[in-house]
C-alpha cells in the first residue's frame, strides 16, 4: 500500500491506494483520505484506510478461494454413493411430472424472493392463463421461471456466460428494464437480513466477468471428476457470491444449478419456501468455511420432500 498525492493549484489531495493482479487484469482500490493533512492527521487516516482496504481484499478471496478446494477419492465416493440414493430418477419423469414441478419450483424459487403469489395463484396463471389482482411484475415473473424451466430441458450447454444472461433474460424481459444485463459500474448489490444487517455483499461490478469466466473453467475443468451434486452446488453457491445482476441472482442461480444437474442425469431440486433460512445458512457455511457439506445435504432432503410431494399430487388426480 502506498500514499498518492494529487496536487490541485494550493490543495493537495491524499489517496491511500493498493493493486492487485486477476489474470490479466490489474485492480486498484484506492481511499480518499483527505486534503492539505498535516503528518499526525495523515498518519492516522492511512491507519483506518488500511483497515477498510484490509476488508476490501478479504470479501475478494472469500469470493474466489472457495473453487481452489479439492474432494478426495473418498469423499467423491461417497457423494456419489448418496446420488444413487436419491428417491427420484429423471428418467421416470413424465410429461405431467415436470409440469407439476415447474409449478412448485416457481412458487417457491419467487416466493424466496419476495414474491406474493400463493401455489394455487401460480398454478392458475400457468395452467388456465389466469391472472389474480396481485403485482403485474410477481406474474410476469411466474411465466418467465417457468419458461425458464423448460428452456434448461431444451438447451444442451451446461454453463456459460450467454447461458447465465439468457436465463435471466427469459425469467425477467417483462418485469425489468435491465433482463439479460450484467451489473454496470456504480451497480454493487448487499444482501440484508430481516434485521438490516449485511450478509453478503456481491463482487465488484469490475471484477464480474472474470470471476464468471473463474467459475465457468472450474466447470469444464471437472464436470467429469466431481459428482453432479458437488458440481451444482459449486456453481450455485459461488454464483451467489458473484452476485452478478442488480436483482434475481436468487432465482438464475437456483435454474442454472437445476440446468447442470439435469445435464447430468439428475432429477431437478426444488428448495421449498419454508426451507429458506437453512438455505440462506448453507450459502453463508460455503462462503465463509467453504464447507459445501449442509448444502449437500439440504439437497438431499429436498429430493425426499418433491418425493413425497409428487406422490402426494398423484394421489390427488387419482
Amino acid at each position: 500500500m502506498h500514499i498518492e498525492k494529487r496536487r490541485i493549484g494550493k490543495v493537495t489531495k491524499y489517496f491511500l491506494a493498493h493493486s492487485f493482479r486477476e489474470g490479466s487484469k490489474v485492480h486498484k482500490i484506492r481511499k480518499y483520505l483527505g486534503q492539505n493533512l498535516a503528518s499526525a492527521k495523515l498518519s492516522e487516516r492511512k491507519k483506518i484506510a488500511e483497515k477498510l482496504i484490509l476488508e476490501e481484499i478479504h470479501k475478494y478471496n472469500i469470493i474466489k478461494d472457495p473453487l481452489q478446494f479439492e474432494l478426495s477419492k473418498e469423499e467423491i465416493a461417497k457423494i456419489k454413493q448418496l446420488e444413487k440414493e436419491i428417491p427420484i430418477k429423471i428418467a421416470h419423469l413424465s410429461e405431467k411430472d415436470w409440469k407439476f414441478f415447474s409449478e412448485l419450483f416457481t412458487y417457491n424459487t419467487n416466493a424466496i424472493e419476495g414474491s406474493k403469489l400463493n401455489q394455487k395463484e401460480v398454478n392458475d396463471i400457468l395452467e388456465e392463463d389466469k391472472w389474480p389482482d396481485k403485482s403485474k411484475e410477481d406474474i410476469a415473473e411466474a411465466y418467465g421461471v417457468d419458461e425458464a424451466i423448460r428452456f434448461t430441458r431444451s438447451t444442451k450447454e451446461h454453463i456459460s456466460l450467454n447461458l447465465i444472461k439468457k436465463i435471466h433474460k427469459i425469467v425477467f424481459k417483462n418485469s425489468k428494464s435491465f433482463a439479460g444485463k450484467l451489473r454496470k459500474k456504480g451497480e454493487d448489490v448487499v444482501v440484508v437480513d430481516n434485521r438490516g444487517n449485511i450478509v453478503h455483499e456481491g463482487a465488484p461490478p469490475s471484477r464480474i466477468n472474470h470471476l464468471l469466466k473463474d467459475l465457468i473453467k472450474w466447470y469444464e475443468k471437472n464436470k467429469n471428476k466431481y459428482p453432479a451434486l458437488v458440481l451444482g452446488a459449486v456453481t450455485h453457491n459461488q454464483f451467489e457470491n458473484i452476485h452478478p445482476f442488480r436483482d434475481g441472482n436468487g432465482r438464475v442461480g437456483r435454474i442454472l444449478l437445476n440446468n447442470i444437474l439435469i445435464k447430468h442425469r439428475l432429477p431437478p431440486i426444488n428448495i421449498d419456501f419454508k426451507d429458506r433460512i437453512e438455505y440462506y445458512n448453507t450459502l453463508e457455511e460455503y462462503e465463509l468455511n467453504k464447507n459445501l457439506k449442509p448444502t449437500i445435504e439440504l439437497y438431499l432432503k429436498s429430493y425426499k420432500d418433491l418425493k413425497k410431494e409428487l406422490g402426494d399430487h398423484k394421489k390427488k388426480k387419482k
